[in-house]
């Protein structure tokens, strides 16, 4: 689930929070940073299940509807297109899914009923709902269609999830974006034809939290080295005025310009400036790509970058 972006920006959040804090502690420092990893994709797993939980509301609504003392036609027979939405059912049936929630402890819906309840409520209420259930045709594109514009439309721009989300874990408030769009790219990969639907690990491959670790440690053990290699680059700006995070993304990049020899210069460099987008100032990719670029073709000729393999330079 998590790509290296997502671990760069991980690690720049763990070393800022490091240096805005207790610096003698880089162990617990490290476990921050494996704990936020963790962390995401607990979110993840929080907002699939969140999809079973509206249509078990829906269930429950229409079997309600049912037992009315003044029940009419409509009520005695409700439109169950949602409830057995294909795509749902195939989510609701993830082995994983349902033993990764269970080994988590992740119980929110259990336990805090309000958020799904009131989404449950705004979808019901909404156009896209009834144009669905109206729409006698059904098969699994366009029940998967209907789930990604709900998740688009209903549960991504919630207030009251955002709210819910900041005050459960600070962090999360940063990884709901990241995390939906993991939602909707896994839905969009869901097939008909799949016996079982398999939930994405935490990192996509084996050696990602290492690397996640070794950029953290590395970044911050050589700090000072990095610090001196850029700041001559950068005559306009005193070191003070330079923002955090600018600063922590370029000593990230040279360190992996010298410490990580399977990672190409161009890679580092184009995903640094895609992570300042996000997180800093407008000008910041600007100044990080113009730093970064004299320090590379520096650090080439003094021989200081020793990569791996083709086409890594």
């Amino acid at each position: 689930m998590l790509t290296r972006r997502h671990i760069r920006a991980k690690v720049m959040q763990s070393i800022y929070a490091f240096k805005k804090g207790n610096q003698m502690k880089m162990q617990n420092d490290k476990k921050f940073l494996k704990k936020s990893m963790v962390d995401m994709h607990d979110l993840f797993l929080l907002n699939l299940s969140l999809l079973v939980e509206l249509k078990n509301y829906a269930e429950n609504h229409y079997e309600i509807s049912k037992k009315k003392f003044l029940a009419t036609d409509e009520d005695k027979k409700p439109n169950l297109k949602f409830v057995n939405n294909l795509l749902i059912e195939k989510i609701e049936n993830a082995t994983d899914l349902n033993e990764l929630l269970e080994d988590r402890k992740i119980r929110n819906w259990r336990d805090d009923d309000e958020v799904p309840k009131k989404l449950w409520a705004k979808l019901l209420k909404s156009d896209l709902y009834q144009d669905y259930v109206k729409d006698s045709y059904a098969d699994f594109k366009g029940d998967k269609d209907f789930v990604i514009k709900v998740y688009k439309e209903i549960i991504a721009p919630d207030d009251l999830l955002y709210d819910y989300y900041e005050d459960e874990k600070l962090t999360w408030v940063d990884d709901f974006p990241i995390v939906n769009t993991g939602i909707i790219k896994f839905i969009q990969k869901v097939k008909m034809d799949e016996d079982f639907v398999k939930v994405p690990s935490l990192f996509i491959n084996n050696d990602d939290e290492e690397y996640a670790i070794d950029l953290f440690t590395k970044t911050l053990l050589n700090e000072e080295e990095f610090t001196d290699a850029f700041k001559d680059k950068t005559p306009n700006w005193d070191t003070d005025r330079i923002a955090d995070l600018d600063g922590i993304l370029i000593k990230m990049a040279l360190c992996e310009f010298t410490r990580f020899p399977s990672i190409p210069v161009r890679v580092t460099i184009n995903e640094y400036l895609e992570i300042a987008k996000d997180y800093s100032t407008l000008k910041s990719g600007i100044f990080i790509n113009g730093v970064l670029d004299k320090l590379s073709k520096e650090f080439q000729e003094s021989g200081k970058i020793h990569k791996i393999g083709r086409g890594l330079m």
